[in-house]
């Protein structure tokens, strides 16, 4: 949830990219990133409903993170809840620890919430939920000097509960401070709008709330408008900050910043906030501005380890499929390597409408107007697309 600001800072002029060299490693990481783990995220999310908090579809979606983290082998140990009630409901934050090598008691936070209502929230906030899950996933091994709390917080949409929760009884207990953190980092979303030109990222700056705290934002902010150009093809914008989950740190004097879509889409509280209404290449490109970011902030190696390389061993991500819209072909160009594959091509119901082998010009002249998902196989590997057929 973010209100509509009542001013607005925008610029697109030159800034300076001195203060940040950039880093080979940080760049091979974000380009872990895949468009296929977004896609399967959103979707995946997507299918769990209308998470409104206290729901079972709200329980579901906690459980389907948790799940998510223990399958990209974090232990129990990393991984905590924050149980809070609202309106006689139960609910939950999920958190996970990765600690730092040189500050383990100094925290950097990236954060979002995974609730929504009167739809499933695939922009608001499933775009940001599934960028967190890519970037705990890319740098699980990797060392970090600043520790990382992964968290998506509840409550959002109801008035920012569970992120308030967790900070007046984790961060704070009986008024006394337990956690030292460096910033806030948070993603709200930042899926975009199918059919806009979605090239640009607002990243958010505290100019508001307790005044201490804003030079702090405004300097990170900059370094996070920094790290997007290094590691991302996006623009960057300023957006003051809004009404979401790291406003309960502001107020404690935090430092804080975050992502959220330049362009602003219609559907969020909507049951129109679906998967075929946000823009999965947008939503990826954030991705990687958010690893790059993270990588930063909580100072990764700049050296790459030979398990780390094996993540991103996917060649099928290269793949390129055109035009889209489609009318009645689809181009399909593979890496010159891939000999022998698939295409599946699904409605948004699931159901596979077209099935063909090793061709590379697909026939799509039968199929209705509407938004399609294309799976690509082979023997080892797999790429989701999502395409539009628009006669």
């Amino acid at each position: 949830m973010k209100k509509i600001p009542t001013f607005l800072l925008f610029s697109l002029s030159a800034f300076s990219l001195n203060a940040q060299s950039f880093v080979q490693a940080y760049q091979d990481r974000a380009n872990m990133v895949t468009q296929t783990n977004i896609t399967t995220n959103l979707q995946e999310f997507a299918n769990l409903g209308i998470k409104t908090t206290g729901s079972t579809a709200n329980n579901n979606a906690f459980n389907w993170l948790k799940n998510k983290y223990l399958a990209f082998g974090y232990s129990a140990a990393q991984i905590s809840e924050d149980a809070f009630t609202y309106n006689g409901n139960s609910s939950k934050n999920l958190i996970i620890t990765k600690t730092g090598t040189v500050y383990p008691n100094k925290y950097v936070i990236i954060c979002g919430h995974f609730d929504s209502i009167n739809g499933p929230g695939v922009n608001d906030n499933g775009s940001g939920t599934s960028i967190i899950l890519e970037a705990a996933r890319i740098l699980k091994n990797v060392p970090t000097e600043y520790s990382v709390k992964f968290i998506h917080f509840s409550g959002e949409e109801q008035g920012l509960i569970g992120s308030s929760h967790y900070v007046n009884n984790v961060v704070y207990q009986n008024n006394i401070k337990q956690l030292d953190i460096k910033l806030v980092f948070n993603l709200d979303q930042v899926g975009g709008k199918m059919g806009n030109n979605n090239n640009t990222i607002y990243c958010d700056e505290d100019q508001g709330g307790l005044s201490g705290n804003n030079a702090a934002s405004s300097d990170v902010t900059q370094q996070l408008r920094n790290c997007t150009a290094l590691y991302s093809p996006l623009l960057t914008a300023v957006d003051p900050a809004e009404d979401t989950d790291y406003i309960p740190f502001e107020g404690k004097g935090e430092v804080i910043t975050g992502f959220f879509e330049r362009i602003r889409s219609n559907y969020p509280h909507t049951s129109n906030d679906t998967f075929a209404n946000t823009d999965p290449v947008y939503i990826y490109n954030v991705g990687k501005a958010s690893v790059g970011a993270l990588q930063h902030f909580a100072v990764a190696s700049a050296s790459l380890l030979k398990t780390e390389e094996l993540l991103s061993n996917n060649p099928l991500e290269l793949i390129k499929i055109y035009p889209n819209p489609a009318k009645d072909f689809l181009n399909i160009e593979l890496p010159k390597d891939v000999k022998n594959f698939k295409i599946e091509i699904s409605d948004m119901n699931g159901r596979l409408v077209l099935n063909k082998e090793n061709e590379t010009k697909v026939n799509v002249s039968g199929l209705t107007n509407g938004t399609y998902i294309a799976t690509t196989k082979t023997k080892d590997h797999k790429a989701v697309r999502k395409i539009i057929i628009g006669k």
